[in-house]
């Protein structure tokens, strides 16, 4: 999931934002998380994270915006948390308790996935951090091992240390079945103008019941080209309650139910939203019509195969 080159003392990693095509809230567990089942795909948007090795026990931290002019330097910060509430920091520093290692690191961010938006940025970056400390501090874990700290500190985040572009996740994230979709899927992704907190829209939402195999028709469906019955087999069991605290949501879901694409629906806890699109050139015909109605991150992107 991770690209990676490097020198003796440091290592640059790009790591990929993820689209939701599948969400499930299954079950409420007895320590206030939820279990669920998604379906999720790696996509071409990318953070690139440049780790250096330090001399002293010192970690550091430097985000840079990649898209000054779509998010102003001041409202990155807001949604970026900082120091230690950082999921980069946090992810450092469980690396560092559990293994007892004092060494430092220093990390330049260069951010393009957009934050609050349900794409796991932050998730992705925190995979990075675990797999390029663990290089850089020769920690010798195997990525099993990376995946278990990461269940600790995230949902997502174990994804994003698989050596596949798509899986069903399950449990917290934790239990990862890769699946294979051969096919190029084309993308156009819009975040509004404002985001969503993940713990929010998990506060509002509601167990819901669905077929079980359903997520597995549509990794069926996905696997033999069959397209035309996408709309139907995917689901969010997030939008909902995120319509409701984000009327963005629910104008970009107007927006798109007027397009003729494969299906649409919010990624993760939002508020980015995503259509399908039949081919590349659709998805840039309706990024356009996008940029000339609506303020934000909009991308057009394909699944990594």
């Amino acid at each position: 999931m991770l690209f990676s080159y490097s020198n003796s003392r440091s290592l640059t990693v790009q790591t990929p934002a993820k689209l939701n095509l599948f969400l499930s809230i299954d079950h409420k567990r007895p320590d206030g998380f939820h279990d669920i089942t998604s379906l999720m795909l790696s996509v071409g948007i990318y953070d690139t994270l440049v780790f250096t090795e330090e001399p002293s026990s010192e970690v550091e931290l430097h985000v840079v915006d990649a898209n000054p002019l779509l998010s102003p330097k001041a409202k990155l910060q807001q949604c970026i948390p900082s120091g230690e509430d950082n999921l980069v920091v946090r992810a450092l520093r469980l690396l560092q308790e559990k293994t007892g290692t004092h060494k430092g690191i220093r990390i330049q961010l260069l951010k393009r996935i957009p934050s609050e938006a349900g794409l796991g940025g932050g998730s992705s970056d925190a995979a990075a951090t675990l797999f390029a400390a663990n290089k850089l501090w020769q920690l010798g874990l195997t990525l099993n091992d990376l995946r278990d700290l990461a269940s600790e500190l995230g949902s997502d985040i174990p994804f994003f240390l698989t050596e596949s572009s798509s899986a069903i996740c399950r449990g917290r994230g934790e239990i990862i079945e890769s699946v294979s979709i051969p096919h190029c899927l084309y993308f156009v992704i819009v975040r509004p103008s404002s985001g969503l907190s993940t713990a929010d829209v998990y506060r509002h939402c509601r167990v819901r019941t669905h077929s079980e195999n359903q997520v597995d028709q549509l990794v069926s469906h996905l696997a033999s080209g069959q397209f035309h019955s996408l709309s139907s087999l995917i689901l969010n069991d997030l939008q909902i309650p995120a319509e409701k605290l984000n009327s963005e949501i629910l104008i970009l879901k107007d927006f798109f139910a007027k397009q003729s694409v494969l299906g649409h629906m919010m990624s993760g806890s939002g508020t980015a939203y995503f259509g399908i699109c039949h081919n590349r050139a659709q998805a840039c015909q309706i990024a356009a019509r996008l940029r000339s109605t609506v303020k934000g991150h909009i991308f057009v992107v394909q699944n990594r195969l």
